[in-house]
């Protein structure tokens, strides 16, 4: 997140399961940034406010993730598939990055 956007996705590769070493599993928190000042230590504070944390989990190494929970991410008011694709997407490139 930066100064000009207050909203933001961290993405972390969890590590797979023992039963099923091919799985691959993507964590998404959502969260929006609030900016605050502390005046006895004379420094800006930040707080990450309406976090949610979802999971896309493919179970063929990163070929097909499925998701569940899915939440508006594109702002038209409503969650639907067009919701999951971008978030699938995201999930799928992520998995791929060797070294985030």
């Amino acid at each position: 997140m930066s100064v000009y956007n207050q909203r933001g996705v961290f993405l972390q590769l969890l590590t797979p399961s023992i039963v099923s070493p091919k799985e691959v599993r993507v964590s998404m928190q959502f969260a929006l940034k609030e900016e605050g000042y502390d005046p006895e230590n004379r420094a800006l504070t930040y707080s990450l406010l309406d976090s949610s944390t979802r999971e896309a989990v493919s179970n063929d190494g990163g070929v097909t993730f499925t998701m569940g929970g899915v939440p508006d991410v594109n702002g038209n008011g409503g969650i639907d598939a067009q919701d999951k694709v971008v978030l699938v997407a995201l999930a799928k490139a992520y998995s791929k990055i060797i070294n985030p």
